[in-house]
Protein backbone atom coordinates (compact mmCIF):
# COMPACT_ATOMS: atom_id res chain seq x y z
CA UNK A 1 0.00 0.00 0.00
CA UNK A 2 1.40 3.40 -0.96
CA UNK A 3 2.06 6.03 1.68
CA UNK A 4 -0.80 8.44 2.36
CA UNK A 5 -0.58 12.21 2.92
CA UNK A 6 -2.64 15.14 4.15
CA UNK A 7 -2.23 18.56 2.54
CA UNK A 8 -2.77 21.58 4.81
CA UNK A 9 -3.29 24.95 3.15
CA UNK A 10 -2.47 27.68 5.67
CA UNK A 11 -3.48 31.08 4.34
CA UNK A 12 -2.20 33.70 6.79
CA UNK A 13 -2.13 37.48 6.90
CA UNK A 14 1.30 37.86 5.35
CA UNK A 15 1.82 34.57 3.48
CA UNK A 16 0.23 31.54 1.86
CA UNK A 17 1.71 28.22 2.90
CA UNK A 18 1.28 24.58 1.98
CA UNK A 19 2.37 21.88 4.44
CA UNK A 20 2.35 18.16 3.65
CA UNK A 21 2.02 15.63 6.45
CA UNK A 22 2.59 11.89 6.12
CA UNK A 23 0.41 9.27 7.81
CA UNK A 24 2.43 9.66 11.04
CA UNK A 25 1.81 13.45 10.95
CA UNK A 26 5.48 14.17 10.33
CA UNK A 27 6.04 17.19 8.06
CA UNK A 28 7.32 16.06 4.66
CA UNK A 29 7.64 19.52 3.16
CA UNK A 30 6.60 23.18 3.36
CA UNK A 31 6.30 25.83 0.67
CA UNK A 32 5.58 29.48 1.38
CA UNK A 33 4.91 32.62 -0.63
CA UNK A 34 4.53 36.09 0.87
CA UNK A 35 1.39 38.10 0.17
CA UNK A 36 1.36 41.88 0.00
CA UNK A 37 -0.65 44.18 2.22
CA UNK A 38 -2.03 47.41 0.77
CA UNK A 39 -2.27 50.56 2.88
CA UNK A 40 -4.25 53.22 1.00
CA UNK A 41 -4.50 55.45 4.06
CA UNK A 42 -3.88 55.24 7.82
CA UNK A 43 -5.90 52.46 9.46
CA UNK A 44 -6.83 50.82 6.14
CA UNK A 45 -5.40 47.35 5.47
CA UNK A 46 -6.23 45.48 2.27
CA UNK A 47 -5.01 42.57 0.19
CA UNK A 48 -5.53 41.43 -3.37
CA UNK A 49 -7.93 38.47 -3.06
CA UNK A 50 -6.82 37.02 -6.40
CA UNK A 51 -3.22 37.09 -5.19
CA UNK A 52 -4.31 35.28 -2.01
CA UNK A 53 -5.81 32.45 -4.08
CA UNK A 54 -3.05 32.32 -6.69
CA UNK A 55 -0.22 32.20 -4.12
CA UNK A 56 -2.08 29.49 -2.19
CA UNK A 57 -2.48 27.26 -5.26
CA UNK A 58 1.06 28.04 -6.42
CA UNK A 59 2.68 26.85 -3.16
CA UNK A 60 0.51 23.71 -3.10
CA UNK A 61 1.35 22.77 -6.69
CA UNK A 62 5.03 23.54 -6.14
CA UNK A 63 5.15 21.36 -3.01
CA UNK A 64 3.44 18.38 -4.65
CA UNK A 65 5.65 18.65 -7.76
CA UNK A 66 8.84 18.97 -5.72
CA UNK A 67 8.01 15.89 -3.65
CA UNK A 68 6.60 13.97 -6.66
CA UNK A 69 3.38 13.24 -4.79
CA UNK A 70 0.54 11.59 -6.68
CA UNK A 71 -2.87 13.15 -5.99
CA UNK A 72 -4.31 9.67 -5.41
CA UNK A 73 -2.12 9.39 -2.32
CA UNK A 74 -3.56 12.53 -0.70
CA UNK A 75 -6.28 11.63 1.81
CA UNK A 76 -7.67 15.16 1.80
CA UNK A 77 -7.03 18.89 1.90
CA UNK A 78 -7.57 20.95 5.04
CA UNK A 79 -7.87 24.74 4.90
CA UNK A 80 -6.92 27.02 7.75
CA UNK A 81 -7.02 30.76 7.32
CA UNK A 82 -6.69 34.29 8.60
CA UNK A 83 -10.14 35.01 9.99
CA UNK A 84 -12.51 38.00 9.64
CA UNK A 85 -10.80 39.19 6.43
CA UNK A 86 -13.65 40.04 4.08
CA UNK A 87 -14.01 39.30 0.37
CA UNK A 88 -17.02 40.10 -1.81
CA UNK A 89 -16.97 38.88 -5.41
CA UNK A 90 -19.07 38.58 -8.54
CA UNK A 91 -20.68 35.14 -8.71
CA UNK A 92 -20.60 35.08 -12.52
CA UNK A 93 -17.12 36.42 -13.27
CA UNK A 94 -15.34 35.28 -10.10
CA UNK A 95 -13.77 38.74 -9.80
CA UNK A 96 -13.78 40.49 -6.38
CA UNK A 97 -15.65 43.82 -6.48
CA UNK A 98 -13.05 45.29 -4.08
CA UNK A 99 -9.80 44.26 -2.42
CA UNK A 100 -10.01 41.90 0.56
CA UNK A 101 -10.46 44.06 3.67
CA UNK A 102 -8.11 42.57 6.26
CA UNK A 103 -9.05 41.86 9.89
CA UNK A 104 -6.63 44.61 11.03
CA UNK A 105 -8.53 47.28 9.04
CA UNK A 106 -10.03 50.11 11.12
CA UNK A 107 -12.03 52.11 8.54
CA UNK A 108 -15.35 51.18 10.17
CA UNK A 109 -14.28 51.97 13.75
CA UNK A 110 -16.63 54.91 14.17
CA UNK A 111 -19.77 53.03 13.11
CA UNK A 112 -18.76 50.12 15.38
CA UNK A 113 -18.11 52.51 18.28
CA UNK A 114 -21.63 53.92 17.91
CA UNK A 115 -23.17 50.44 17.68
CA UNK A 116 -21.25 49.19 20.70
CA UNK A 117 -22.67 51.97 22.87
CA UNK A 118 -26.24 51.33 21.74
CA UNK A 119 -28.84 48.90 23.03
CA UNK A 120 -28.49 46.87 19.81
CA UNK A 121 -24.76 46.52 20.55
CA UNK A 122 -25.74 44.39 23.56
CA UNK A 123 -27.94 42.25 21.31
CA UNK A 124 -25.02 41.69 18.91
CA UNK A 125 -22.75 40.78 21.82
CA UNK A 126 -25.32 38.34 23.26
CA UNK A 127 -26.03 36.59 19.96
CA UNK A 128 -22.53 36.45 18.44
CA UNK A 129 -20.40 36.28 21.61
CA UNK A 130 -18.25 39.06 20.12
CA UNK A 131 -17.45 42.58 21.30
CA UNK A 132 -18.67 44.98 18.60
CA UNK A 133 -15.50 45.96 16.74
CA UNK A 134 -14.22 46.86 13.27
CA UNK A 135 -12.01 43.74 13.60
CA UNK A 136 -14.91 41.44 12.60
CA UNK A 137 -16.44 41.04 9.12
CA UNK A 138 -19.92 42.58 9.40
CA UNK A 139 -19.06 46.27 9.11
CA UNK A 140 -16.48 45.50 6.39
CA UNK A 141 -19.17 43.86 4.21
CA UNK A 142 -21.45 46.84 4.80
CA UNK A 143 -18.66 49.23 3.79
CA UNK A 144 -18.06 47.37 0.50
CA UNK A 145 -21.77 47.29 -0.36
CA UNK A 146 -22.12 51.01 0.46
CA UNK A 147 -18.95 52.25 -1.23
CA UNK A 148 -18.43 50.19 -4.38
CA UNK A 149 -20.45 51.24 -7.43
CA UNK A 150 -23.51 48.99 -8.01
CA UNK A 151 -22.36 46.55 -5.30
CA UNK A 152 -25.51 46.83 -3.21
CA UNK A 153 -27.77 46.47 -6.25
CA UNK A 154 -25.84 43.41 -7.45
CA UNK A 155 -25.91 41.86 -3.96
CA UNK A 156 -29.68 42.27 -3.78
CA UNK A 157 -30.00 40.72 -7.25
CA UNK A 158 -28.08 37.66 -6.02
CA UNK A 159 -25.06 38.38 -8.22
CA UNK A 160 -22.48 38.75 -5.42
CA UNK A 161 -21.04 36.34 -2.87
CA UNK A 162 -19.33 37.06 0.44
CA UNK A 163 -16.76 34.90 2.12
CA UNK A 164 -13.95 34.96 4.59
CA UNK A 165 -10.67 33.63 3.15
CA UNK A 166 -11.63 29.96 3.65
CA UNK A 167 -14.83 30.41 1.63
CA UNK A 168 -13.00 32.24 -1.17
CA UNK A 169 -10.38 29.48 -1.39
CA UNK A 170 -12.90 26.62 -1.39
CA UNK A 171 -15.08 28.34 -4.00
CA UNK A 172 -12.08 28.64 -6.32
CA UNK A 173 -10.52 25.25 -5.52
CA UNK A 174 -13.84 23.53 -6.27
CA UNK A 175 -14.19 25.25 -9.65
CA UNK A 176 -16.79 27.70 -8.25
CA UNK A 177 -19.09 24.90 -7.07
CA UNK A 178 -18.89 25.20 -3.27
CA UNK A 179 -19.92 28.35 -1.38
CA UNK A 180 -19.37 27.18 2.19
CA UNK A 181 -17.69 28.03 5.48
CA UNK A 182 -17.38 26.27 8.83
CA UNK A 183 -18.72 27.15 12.29
CA UNK A 184 -15.38 28.56 13.50
CA UNK A 185 -15.12 31.10 10.67
CA UNK A 186 -18.84 31.96 10.67
CA UNK A 187 -18.56 32.80 14.36
CA UNK A 188 -16.00 35.54 13.51
CA UNK A 189 -18.23 37.52 11.15
CA UNK A 190 -20.36 39.22 13.86
CA UNK A 191 -23.40 38.03 11.87
CA UNK A 192 -23.75 34.47 13.20
CA UNK A 193 -25.94 33.46 16.14
CA UNK A 194 -23.61 31.03 17.94
CA UNK A 195 -26.41 29.69 20.15
CA UNK A 196 -28.83 28.67 17.38
CA UNK A 197 -26.14 28.26 14.68
CA UNK A 198 -27.84 30.46 12.08
CA UNK A 199 -27.13 33.77 10.35
CA UNK A 200 -28.94 36.32 12.52
CA UNK A 201 -31.75 38.11 10.62
CA UNK A 202 -31.82 41.18 12.88
CA UNK A 203 -28.06 41.78 12.63
CA UNK A 204 -28.17 41.31 8.85
CA UNK A 205 -30.95 43.88 8.72
CA UNK A 206 -28.98 46.34 10.87
CA UNK A 207 -25.94 46.14 8.56
CA UNK A 208 -28.22 45.96 5.48
CA UNK A 209 -26.59 42.74 4.24
CA UNK A 210 -28.66 40.50 1.92
CA UNK A 211 -28.72 36.96 3.29
CA UNK A 212 -28.24 35.35 -0.15
CA UNK A 213 -24.62 36.53 -0.35
CA UNK A 214 -23.64 34.45 2.71
CA UNK A 215 -22.10 30.96 2.53
CA UNK A 216 -23.63 27.75 3.89
CA UNK A 217 -22.24 26.95 7.36
CA UNK A 218 -21.01 23.38 7.91
CA UNK A 219 -18.90 21.34 10.32
CA UNK A 220 -15.18 22.06 10.62
CA UNK A 221 -14.45 18.42 9.88
CA UNK A 222 -16.47 17.30 6.88
CA UNK A 223 -15.95 16.32 3.23
CA UNK A 224 -17.49 19.32 1.45
CA UNK A 225 -16.64 18.25 -2.09
CA UNK A 226 -13.64 17.83 -4.38
CA UNK A 227 -11.10 20.08 -6.06
CA UNK A 228 -11.86 20.90 -9.71
CA UNK A 229 -9.84 19.09 -12.39
CA UNK A 230 -8.02 22.30 -13.34
CA UNK A 231 -6.81 22.85 -9.76
CA UNK A 232 -4.39 19.96 -9.20
CA UNK A 233 -5.01 17.79 -12.26
CA UNK A 234 -7.50 15.05 -13.12
CA UNK A 235 -7.19 13.22 -9.83
CA UNK A 236 -9.54 15.33 -7.74
CA UNK A 237 -8.85 15.64 -4.02
CA UNK A 238 -11.41 15.76 -1.19
CA UNK A 239 -11.67 19.15 0.55
CA UNK A 240 -12.14 17.68 4.01
CA UNK A 241 -11.67 20.33 6.73
CA UNK A 242 -12.01 24.08 7.29
CA UNK A 243 -10.92 25.76 10.50
CA UNK A 244 -10.01 29.35 11.37
CA UNK A 245 -6.29 29.58 12.11
CA UNK A 246 -6.55 30.15 15.87
CA UNK A 247 -9.04 27.35 16.37
CA UNK A 248 -6.86 25.07 14.22
CA UNK A 249 -3.88 25.86 16.42
CA UNK A 250 -5.96 24.99 19.48
CA UNK A 251 -6.89 21.65 17.91
CA UNK A 252 -3.24 21.04 17.00
CA UNK A 253 -2.33 21.50 20.68
CA UNK A 254 -4.97 18.88 21.60
CA UNK A 255 -6.86 21.39 23.75
CA UNK A 256 -9.80 19.00 23.86
CA UNK A 257 -10.61 19.37 27.57
CA UNK A 258 -12.40 22.22 29.31
CA UNK A 259 -9.79 24.65 30.68
CA UNK A 260 -7.04 23.81 28.16
CA UNK A 261 -5.37 27.00 26.88
CA UNK A 262 -3.12 27.87 23.95
CA UNK A 263 -1.45 31.08 22.79
CA UNK A 264 -0.21 31.80 19.27
CA UNK A 265 2.43 34.45 18.62
CA UNK A 266 1.80 35.42 15.02
CA UNK A 267 1.17 38.82 13.45
CA UNK A 268 -1.14 39.24 16.43
CA UNK A 269 -1.37 37.16 19.59
CA UNK A 270 -4.34 34.90 20.14
CA UNK A 271 -5.17 33.04 23.33
CA UNK A 272 -8.00 30.53 23.39
CA UNK A 273 -9.46 28.44 26.20
CA UNK A 274 -11.72 25.45 25.64
CA UNK A 275 -14.95 26.04 27.60
CA UNK A 276 -16.79 22.96 26.36
CA UNK A 277 -20.26 22.53 24.87
CA UNK A 278 -22.00 25.31 26.79
CA UNK A 279 -21.85 28.96 25.78
CA UNK A 280 -20.43 31.24 28.50
CA UNK A 281 -20.34 35.01 28.12
CA UNK A 282 -17.17 36.89 29.00
CA UNK A 283 -17.47 39.64 31.59
CA UNK A 284 -13.80 40.65 31.27
CA UNK A 285 -13.36 41.96 27.74
CA UNK A 286 -12.83 38.62 25.98
CA UNK A 287 -15.04 37.15 23.26
CA UNK A 288 -16.84 33.82 23.17
CA UNK A 289 -16.36 32.05 19.88
CA UNK A 290 -16.96 28.64 18.33
CA UNK A 291 -13.83 26.52 18.57
CA UNK A 292 -15.07 23.88 16.11
CA UNK A 293 -18.00 21.75 15.07
CA UNK A 294 -17.52 18.00 14.65
CA UNK A 295 -20.51 15.81 13.74
CA UNK A 296 -22.77 18.77 14.56
CA UNK A 297 -21.42 18.93 18.10
CA UNK A 298 -20.16 22.43 18.94
CA UNK A 299 -17.23 23.24 21.21
CA UNK A 300 -16.97 26.84 22.45
CA UNK A 301 -13.90 28.84 23.43
CA UNK A 302 -13.05 32.06 25.20
CA UNK A 303 -10.66 34.13 23.12
CA UNK A 304 -8.46 37.13 23.76
CA UNK A 305 -6.97 38.80 20.69
CA UNK A 306 -3.88 40.99 20.81
CA UNK A 307 -3.73 42.90 17.52
CA UNK A 308 0.04 43.46 17.32
CA UNK A 309 2.57 40.82 18.45
CA UNK A 310 5.04 39.53 15.86
CA UNK A 311 4.11 42.59 13.75
CA UNK A 312 6.04 44.75 16.23
CA UNK A 313 9.25 42.93 15.27
CA UNK A 314 8.40 43.45 11.59
CA UNK A 315 8.01 47.16 12.39
CA UNK A 316 11.46 47.29 14.05
CA UNK A 317 12.89 45.66 10.93
CA UNK A 318 11.04 47.51 8.17
CA UNK A 319 10.31 50.94 9.66
CA UNK A 320 13.01 51.60 12.24
CA UNK A 321 15.57 49.31 10.55
CA UNK A 322 17.23 48.49 13.89
CA UNK A 323 17.12 44.73 13.25
CA UNK A 324 17.65 42.81 10.03
CA UNK A 325 15.85 39.61 10.98
CA UNK A 326 13.32 38.52 13.58
CA UNK A 327 15.75 35.79 14.68
CA UNK A 328 18.35 38.24 15.99
CA UNK A 329 15.92 39.81 18.48
CA UNK A 330 16.53 36.94 20.93
CA UNK A 331 20.28 37.58 21.04
CA UNK A 332 19.77 41.36 21.29
CA UNK A 333 17.23 40.99 24.12
CA UNK A 334 19.62 38.74 26.05
CA UNK A 335 22.54 41.16 25.55
CA UNK A 336 21.05 43.62 28.09
CA UNK A 337 20.05 42.80 31.67
CA UNK A 338 16.64 44.41 31.31
CA UNK A 339 14.77 46.94 29.20
CA UNK A 340 15.91 49.56 31.78
CA UNK A 341 12.36 50.75 32.36
CA UNK A 342 11.46 50.99 28.67
CA UNK A 343 7.94 49.73 27.83
CA UNK A 344 6.67 49.40 24.27
CA UNK A 345 2.87 49.42 23.84
CA UNK A 346 2.47 48.42 20.16
CA UNK A 347 -1.08 49.71 19.63
CA UNK A 348 -0.60 50.25 15.87
CA UNK A 349 -4.13 48.94 15.26
CA UNK A 350 -5.62 50.10 18.56
CA UNK A 351 -5.77 47.75 21.54
CA UNK A 352 -7.60 44.42 21.44
CA UNK A 353 -8.60 42.29 24.43
CA UNK A 354 -9.24 43.05 27.19
CA UNK A 355 -9.26 46.81 26.46
CA UNK A 356 -11.01 47.07 23.05
CA UNK A 357 -9.77 50.59 22.46
CA UNK A 358 -9.87 51.21 18.71
CA UNK A 359 -8.40 54.70 19.11
CA UNK A 360 -5.31 53.88 21.19
CA UNK A 361 -2.00 54.77 19.53
CA UNK A 362 1.34 52.98 19.93
CA UNK A 363 4.00 54.45 22.22
CA UNK A 364 7.42 53.68 23.68
CA UNK A 365 7.62 54.79 27.32
CA UNK A 366 10.49 55.29 29.73
CA UNK A 367 13.18 56.41 27.28
CA UNK A 368 16.17 58.14 28.92
CA UNK A 369 19.50 59.40 27.66
CA UNK A 370 20.96 55.96 28.44
CA UNK A 371 18.39 54.07 26.31
CA UNK A 372 19.80 52.36 23.22
CA UNK A 373 18.27 50.26 20.45
CA UNK A 374 18.81 47.04 22.44
CA UNK A 375 16.47 48.23 25.20
CA UNK A 376 13.82 49.08 22.62
CA UNK A 377 14.18 45.64 20.97
CA UNK A 378 13.91 43.91 24.34
CA UNK A 379 10.87 46.01 25.29
CA UNK A 380 9.24 45.08 21.95
CA UNK A 381 9.76 41.35 22.57
CA UNK A 382 8.53 41.70 26.17
CA UNK A 383 5.39 43.49 24.94
CA UNK A 384 4.17 40.23 23.41
CA UNK A 385 4.36 38.48 26.78
CA UNK A 386 2.92 41.43 28.73
CA UNK A 387 -0.09 41.72 26.41
CA UNK A 388 -0.55 37.97 26.81
CA UNK A 389 -0.64 38.45 30.60
CA UNK A 390 -3.42 41.03 30.21
CA UNK A 391 -5.48 38.42 28.34
CA UNK A 392 -4.62 35.55 30.70
CA UNK A 393 -5.68 37.60 33.75
CA UNK A 394 -9.06 38.28 32.08
CA UNK A 395 -9.42 34.62 31.13
CA UNK A 396 -8.78 33.41 34.67
CA UNK A 397 -11.39 35.89 35.93
CA UNK A 398 -14.00 34.70 33.41
CA UNK A 399 -13.30 31.02 34.00
CA UNK A 400 -13.02 31.54 37.76
CA UNK A 401 -10.04 29.18 37.67
CA UNK A 402 -6.26 29.39 37.72
CA UNK A 403 -4.50 28.53 34.48
CA UNK A 404 -1.41 26.44 35.23
CA UNK A 405 -0.07 25.61 31.78
CA UNK A 406 0.16 27.63 28.56
CA UNK A 407 0.63 25.81 25.23
CA UNK A 408 2.39 28.03 22.69
CA UNK A 409 3.14 28.20 18.97
CA UNK A 410 3.54 30.68 16.11
CA UNK A 411 6.59 32.29 14.51
CA UNK A 412 7.73 34.20 17.59
CA UNK A 413 7.57 31.01 19.71
CA UNK A 414 10.94 30.16 18.18
CA UNK A 415 12.32 32.92 20.47
CA UNK A 416 13.33 31.19 23.72
CA UNK A 417 13.92 34.52 25.50
CA UNK A 418 10.27 35.42 24.84
CA UNK A 419 8.99 32.09 26.17
CA UNK A 420 11.14 32.27 29.31
CA UNK A 421 9.98 35.84 29.97
CA UNK A 422 6.40 34.64 29.33
CA UNK A 423 6.74 31.91 31.97
CA UNK A 424 8.32 34.43 34.35
CA UNK A 425 5.68 37.14 33.98
CA UNK A 426 2.76 34.66 34.16
CA UNK A 427 4.33 32.51 36.88
CA UNK A 428 3.16 29.35 35.08
CA UNK A 429 4.69 26.63 32.92
CA UNK A 430 4.94 27.33 29.18
CA UNK A 431 5.02 24.32 26.82
CA UNK A 432 6.58 24.50 23.37
CA UNK A 433 5.62 21.55 21.12
CA UNK A 434 7.99 19.71 18.83
CA UNK A 435 5.91 20.71 15.80
CA UNK A 436 5.51 24.49 15.98
CA UNK A 437 3.18 24.28 12.97
CA UNK A 438 0.23 23.69 15.29
CA UNK A 439 -2.21 25.49 12.99
CA UNK A 440 -1.47 23.26 9.99
CA UNK A 441 -1.29 20.21 12.27
CA UNK A 442 -4.72 21.03 13.74
CA UNK A 443 -6.44 21.19 10.38
CA UNK A 444 -4.58 18.03 9.27
CA UNK A 445 -6.05 16.31 12.36
CA UNK A 446 -9.49 17.54 11.25
CA UNK A 447 -8.95 15.96 7.81
CA UNK A 448 -7.95 12.71 9.51
CA UNK A 449 -11.24 12.72 11.45
CA UNK A 450 -13.54 13.56 8.51
CA UNK A 451 -11.91 10.92 6.28
CA UNK A 452 -12.00 8.33 9.12
CA UNK A 453 -8.22 8.03 8.88
CA UNK A 454 -7.71 8.55 12.63
CA UNK A 455 -9.85 8.79 15.76
CA UNK A 456 -9.58 11.51 18.43
CA UNK A 457 -7.93 9.02 20.79
CA UNK A 458 -5.27 8.17 18.22
CA UNK A 459 -4.62 11.88 17.60
CA UNK A 460 -3.97 12.43 21.32
CA UNK A 461 -0.91 10.17 21.13
CA UNK A 462 0.78 12.16 18.35
CA UNK A 463 1.70 15.52 19.92
CA UNK A 464 5.15 15.82 21.55
CA UNK A 465 6.62 18.59 23.74
CA UNK A 466 10.05 19.94 22.81
CA UNK A 467 10.71 22.26 25.75
CA UNK A 468 9.16 23.34 29.05
CA UNK A 469 9.80 26.85 30.41
CA UNK A 470 9.34 27.24 34.15
CA UNK A 471 9.16 30.59 35.98
CA UNK A 472 12.38 31.95 37.55
CA UNK A 473 11.48 35.58 38.28
CA UNK A 474 10.99 36.81 41.84
CA UNK A 475 7.42 37.72 42.79
CA UNK A 476 8.42 41.31 43.70
CA UNK A 477 10.07 41.85 40.31
CA UNK A 478 7.12 40.32 38.46
CA UNK A 479 4.68 42.61 40.24
CA UNK A 480 6.82 45.70 39.60
CA UNK A 481 7.31 44.98 35.87
CA UNK A 482 3.62 44.33 35.35
CA UNK A 483 2.50 47.42 37.27
CA UNK A 484 4.80 49.57 35.10
CA UNK A 485 3.36 47.93 31.99
CA UNK A 486 -0.23 48.70 33.08
CA UNK A 487 0.79 52.32 33.64
CA UNK A 488 2.22 52.48 30.11
CA UNK A 489 -1.00 51.01 28.69
CA UNK A 490 -3.08 53.59 30.57
CA UNK A 491 -1.10 56.37 28.92
CA UNK A 492 -1.93 55.28 25.36
CA UNK A 493 -5.67 54.94 26.02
Amino acid sequence: MSKKYILALDQGTTSSRAILFDNNFDIIGIEQSETKQIFHRPGWVEQNAIEIYETQVYVARKLLAKLSINNNDIIGIGITNQRETTIVWDKNTGVPVYNAIVWQDKRTSECCENLRKSEFGNYVNDKTGLVVDAYFSASKIQWILDNVDNARQKAENGELLFGTVDTWLVWNLSGRKLHVTDYSNASRTMLFDIHNLVWDEKILEYFNIPKQILPKVLNSSEIYGKTAKQTFGDNQIDIAAILGDQQASMFGHNCFNVGDVKNTYGTGCFMLMNIGEKFAKSESGLVTTIAWGIENKITYALEGSVFVAGAVIQWLRDNLKIVETAQETEEIALSVKSSEGVYFVPAFAGLGAPYWDMNAKAAIHGITGATNYKHIVRAAVESMALQTKDVLEAMQKDANAKINVLNVDGGAAANNFLLQFQADILNIEVLKPKILESTALGVAFMVAISTKFKTLDEILKIRKIEKKFTPKMKESERNFVYSQWLEAVDRVR
